[in-house]
Protein backbone atom coordinates (compact mmCIF):
# COMPACT_ATOMS: atom_id res chain seq x y z
CA UNK A 1 0.00 0.00 0.00
CA UNK A 2 1.54 3.37 -1.00
CA UNK A 3 2.26 5.95 1.65
CA UNK A 4 0.37 9.24 1.59
CA UNK A 5 2.41 12.25 0.48
CA UNK A 6 3.94 14.16 3.41
CA UNK A 7 2.32 17.46 4.24
CA UNK A 8 4.14 20.66 3.41
CA UNK A 9 4.55 21.55 7.08
CA UNK A 10 6.13 18.20 8.00
CA UNK A 11 8.49 18.45 5.02
CA UNK A 12 9.42 22.00 6.09
CA UNK A 13 10.11 20.78 9.64
CA UNK A 14 12.44 18.07 8.35
CA UNK A 15 14.34 20.58 6.21
CA UNK A 16 14.69 22.98 9.14
CA UNK A 17 16.16 20.17 11.23
CA UNK A 18 19.06 19.83 8.80
CA UNK A 19 21.69 22.53 9.28
CA UNK A 20 23.14 21.98 5.81
CA UNK A 21 19.74 22.60 4.27
CA UNK A 22 19.50 25.95 6.07
CA UNK A 23 22.97 26.84 4.86
CA UNK A 24 21.99 25.92 1.31
CA UNK A 25 18.87 28.10 1.55
CA UNK A 26 20.99 30.99 2.86
CA UNK A 27 23.52 30.51 0.06
CA UNK A 28 20.75 30.60 -2.54
CA UNK A 29 19.30 33.79 -1.05
CA UNK A 30 22.72 35.49 -1.06
CA UNK A 31 23.39 34.30 -4.61
CA UNK A 32 20.06 35.70 -5.80
CA UNK A 33 20.94 39.13 -4.36
CA UNK A 34 24.47 39.01 -5.76
CA UNK A 35 23.13 38.20 -9.23
CA UNK A 36 21.02 41.38 -9.22
CA UNK A 37 24.26 43.27 -9.87
CA UNK A 38 25.66 43.31 -13.38
CA UNK A 39 28.99 41.61 -14.05
CA UNK A 40 30.68 45.00 -14.19
CA UNK A 41 29.11 46.08 -10.88
CA UNK A 42 30.12 42.83 -9.19
CA UNK A 43 33.72 43.27 -10.36
CA UNK A 44 33.75 46.87 -9.15
CA UNK A 45 32.31 45.93 -5.76
CA UNK A 46 34.94 43.19 -5.34
CA UNK A 47 37.68 45.70 -6.19
CA UNK A 48 36.32 48.26 -3.73
CA UNK A 49 36.04 45.69 -0.95
CA UNK A 50 39.54 44.40 -1.65
CA UNK A 51 40.98 47.94 -1.68
CA UNK A 52 39.20 48.90 1.53
CA UNK A 53 40.47 45.79 3.36
CA UNK A 54 37.21 45.86 5.33
CA UNK A 55 37.62 49.49 6.36
CA UNK A 56 35.56 52.03 4.45
CA UNK A 57 37.91 54.77 5.70
CA UNK A 58 40.58 53.35 3.40
CA UNK A 59 38.49 54.45 0.41
CA UNK A 60 38.07 57.95 -0.98
CA UNK A 61 34.75 59.71 -0.44
CA UNK A 62 33.78 59.02 -4.05
CA UNK A 63 34.60 55.30 -3.68
CA UNK A 64 32.64 55.08 -0.41
CA UNK A 65 29.64 56.62 -2.13
CA UNK A 66 29.94 54.12 -4.98
CA UNK A 67 30.25 51.20 -2.55
CA UNK A 68 27.19 52.44 -0.65
CA UNK A 69 25.21 52.65 -3.91
CA UNK A 70 26.16 49.08 -4.85
CA UNK A 71 25.36 47.83 -1.35
CA UNK A 72 21.91 49.45 -1.47
CA UNK A 73 21.32 47.77 -4.80
CA UNK A 74 21.90 44.39 -3.11
CA UNK A 75 18.93 45.09 -0.79
CA UNK A 76 20.53 43.69 2.36
CA UNK A 77 17.42 44.47 4.41
CA UNK A 78 15.43 42.19 2.14
CA UNK A 79 18.11 39.53 2.52
CA UNK A 80 17.83 39.82 6.29
CA UNK A 81 14.07 39.31 6.05
CA UNK A 82 14.67 36.16 3.99
CA UNK A 83 17.29 34.74 6.37
CA UNK A 84 15.59 35.60 9.66
CA UNK A 85 13.14 32.67 9.60
CA UNK A 86 16.08 30.29 9.16
CA UNK A 87 17.80 31.66 12.25
CA UNK A 88 14.59 31.70 14.28
CA UNK A 89 13.90 28.09 13.41
CA UNK A 90 17.28 26.99 14.75
CA UNK A 91 17.04 29.06 17.92
CA UNK A 92 13.61 27.68 18.75
CA UNK A 93 14.94 24.12 18.81
CA UNK A 94 17.31 24.76 21.69
CA UNK A 95 14.87 26.48 23.96
CA UNK A 96 15.55 29.10 26.52
CA UNK A 97 17.71 28.27 29.51
CA UNK A 98 16.54 29.71 32.77
CA UNK A 99 18.43 30.07 35.97
CA UNK A 100 16.77 28.27 38.82
CA UNK A 101 17.57 29.21 42.34
CA UNK A 102 18.10 26.28 44.75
Amino acid sequence: MPRPAPSASSARKRVKALPWAALAQAALAVRKRWRTLSTKERARMKALLRDSAGRPGNLSAKERKELRRLTHKLDLKGLTRELLPLARGRRGKRGRRRFRSP
